[in-house]
Order: C-alpha cells, then sequence, then structure tokens
C-alpha cells in the first residue's frame, strides 16, 4: 500500500504527517486490496475570512476509486471527519459487492 501526503499552500508539520499515516494504516481493516492512497492537505485561500482547511483524500482498489472532501477550521478535524466518511464508503462498497455475488 502505498501512501502520498501532499500539501498545498502551507508546509504540514511532523506531528500532522504522523497522525495522517496512523490513521491512514487503519484502513487496511477495512479492505484488504488497497493499491494506494493520496491525502491532500490544503488551505482554502478565501480574501478576508478565517481560511478554512482542507482535506481530500483519494484510494485506489481493483476497479474502483473512493474519493472524499472535507473541510473545517483545523486540518486533524478535517481529515478524521473525511476519513469516517471515506470508512463509511468502503463499508458500503463491499456490502454491495456481497450482495450481488
Amino acid at each position: 500500500m502505498n501512501v502520498q501526503i501532499r500539501t498545498q499552500r502551507f508546509e504540514a508539520d511532523k506531528k500532522l504527517i504522523e497522525h495522517v499515516n496512523e490513521k491512514v494504516e487503519k484502513l487496511k481493516t477495512y479492505h484488504d486490496r488497497i493499491v494506494d492512497i493520496e491525502v491532500f492537505l490544503k488551505v482554502d485561500n478565501v480574501v478576508h475570512h478565517i481560511k478554512d482547511k482542507i482535506a481530500e483524500i483519494k484510494v485506489h482498489v481493483p476497479k474502483h476509486t473512493f474519493f472524499v472532501k472535507h473541510e473545517s477550521k483545523h486540518f486533524e478535524e478535517s481529515f478524521d471527519l473525511a476519513l469516517k466518511s471515506l470508512i463509511d464508503q468502503i463499508k458500503s462498497f463491499k456490502e454491495k459487492q456481497i450482495e450481488t455475488h
């Protein structure tokens, strides 16, 4: 499983990178055929407002790609909410596969 973490408009600190890596490792328990994971962390470029922190997660498995995006005032919160949504997508996808077989 290849994990790539990319940042846009800021430099991520070690604590944030460790948080993301630790949480991403847990995805293996939900799908055993994950090829790669891309995490994008961005600062929304809104003028005269508190800038939102955006987390996007893209997970590639054979014949399917999952994608989620979430934003809040903190990167950890954005990432955790996106991850929860992603886990729900994976569970739903696997249930549908079981139903069709």
